[in-house]
């Protein structure tokens, strides 16, 4: 089977995906070149699949950002057996109305001073290539089910391209 979907609508299965979990991985290199990957609690992502976190300014994945700025984010929906990889630059955002606007109270076990303490920022994701795959919905290109749907971005908007 094969999925027929425009790149419209396969951008709208993606990010109805990353609406469906409640975790993502995020995935950084570290400045020795190994790659970091830990599970994280994301905002809802905007409509233009934009991802916001909430981070330590001295943790681990902030370093690795600083040194390289290009991330994974990784989504899994079991209900639908599917997958989506986000490909994107990430960047810190310390601004404190954006904090106070992107937080969530559960949080505030991690950072004890709320979003307007000195232990909180926020990283953003901006998208620039998606890998999507989706049994339930048929996007499985062919050879079924070994390769996925791959959406690039371009100031045109999102194109399906080859793997």
């Amino acid at each position: 089977m094969t999925s027929q979907l425009s790149a419209g609508e396969l951008v709208a299965l993606a990010l109805q995906t990353m609406r469906a979990v409640q975790y993502a991985f995020l995935i950084t290199l570290g400045s020795s070149g190994e790659p970091h990957a830990r599970l994280m609690q994301p905002f809802p992502p905007e409509d233009d699949l934009t991802i916001w976190f909430g981070a330590s300014p001295r943790s681990r994945k902030v370093r690795d950002i600083a040194d390289n700025p290009r991330v994974l984010v990784t989504y899994q929906q079991d209900a639908e057996n599917a997958y989506l990889v986000v490909y994107g630059t990430a960047v810190v955002v310390d601004d404190l109305a954006e904090r106070q606007r992107r937080w969530m109270d559960a949080w505030s076990a991690f950072f004890v001073g709320g979003p307007t303490g000195d232990d909180y920022v926020l990283l953003r994701v901006t998208p620039d290539r998606l890998e999507l795959m989706n049994f339930a919905k048929e996007v499985t290109p062919p050879p079924y089910g070994l390769q996925y749907a791959n959406l690039v971005r371009s100031e045109g908007g999102w194109t399906v391209a080859q793997p």
